[in-house]
């Protein structure tokens, strides 16, 4: 008896589809910089939603912290991949040949931002030259020589910055950093104002932040895999900002109790109204979004900040071959 051809095409697929499913999943860790929190939030929507595994991903998230560290994991090859905090850290890869790149930046804006009180006469940002600044010692090496350079702030203003914010609540004309997506719900919740914020992202200090980072022998034995990892991220960040995040937010505070719903919250919608995310080229060309143009005018801030050596090779500080390709971009809202 003859079968017709339309049966045997179909059988042929459900057999391609179930030899498909049953293929094992690639292990992956991925580690954090921090403990969990909604700045990691679409790697856990991923995680939660299943993305990961309809990539073929089976993902272990590595919580940071404290006494963790997980980009050394990374280098050694202990773990896949690691969310670093910003560019600097790859310009510093390729300074000290460590063999570790970034394939994507998740976020466009670094979340950095200079906090002051209200009615204080403060209106622009150039008016925190006036204040006393509380900036870390991490700070101090880093943006606080752009402000110098840049916008002509003193370093003689500066005081240790602890992660506490009680020294700048008691005192009205001082100026804390922070992250916009954490400090201000902090010093509303604690003081009972709403403090003014500037986002030095949006002042020009313009690196990336919250990039994924992977070995370079990685990339050269399993880009598919890297590929996937990347566009399955990408696709849960906008899962997370735009969709329901419920699962993801559970997971985060399964890992990291003591994050409350309400931060989550905050944090969620400070980086959709500041455009932390997908803001700038990842518009057109979607999260994750890497350009040269970018990457060349933030170096060269450091380089006029003293903050990297102009010989640098800051092509060697990214790569652009598994972003720009608009994943997920149909994601986003329609109105």
């Amino acid at each position: 008896m003859l079968v017709p051809a339309k049966v045997i095409v179909s059988i042929v697929m459900i057999f391609a589809a179930s030899l498909t499913h049953a293929q094992p999943l690639d292990k992956v860790s991925f580690g954090t910089n921090w403990v969990a929190q909604a700045e990691h939030g679409g790697f856990y929507q991923a995680l939660a939603d299943g993305t990961y595994r309809k990539y073929g991903l089976d993902v272990t998230i590595v919580q940071g912290g404290p006494n963790v560290n997980n980009r050394l994991l990374l280098s050694v090859g202990k773990i896949a991949f690691f969310m670093s905090a910003n560019t600097l850290q790859s310009f510093d890869a390729v300074e000290q040949k460590v063999p570790i790149v970034p394939v994507a930046a998740i976020f466009q804006k670094e979340p950095q931002v200079l906090i002051a009180h209200p009615g204080q006469g403060i209106e622009k940002f150039e008016d925190l030259k006036q204040l006393t600044l509380f900036v870390s010692r991490e700070g101090v090496a880093s943006y606080f020589q752009w402000l110098k350079a840049d916008y002509g702030f003193d370093e003689r203003r500066v005081k240790p910055y602890t992660f506490n914010p009680q020294p700048f609540l008691a005192d009205k004309r001082s100026a804390m950093q922070g992250y916009i997506t954490s400090e201000p719900f902090a010093i509303e919740r604690q003081a009972g104002f709403t403090p003014r914020q500037f986002l030095l992202a949006d002042q020009g200090f313009d690196a990336y932040s919250t990039l994924i980072e992977t070995r370079r022998d990685l990339i050269a034995k399993r880009s598919d895999l890297v590929q996937r990892f990347v566009d399955a991220s990408i696709i849960g960040w906008y899962n997370y900002l735009y969709r329901d995040n419920r699962a993801a937010n559970a997971l985060i505070r399964k890992h990291n109790p003591e994050m409350p719903e309400a931060l989550l919250a905050y944090a969620v919608t400070a980086m959709k109204l500041h455009g932390i995310v997908d803001s700038g080229d990842a518009g057109k060309l979607g999260i994750g979004a890497m350009t040269d143009a970018r990457m060349k005018s933030f170096f060269d801030k450091m380089v006029r900040a003293g903050v990297v050596k102009a010989t640098l090779d800051w092509r060697q500080a990214y790569t652009t071959q598994f972003v720009n390709r608009r994943v997920g971009i149909d994601l986003l809202p329609k109105n």
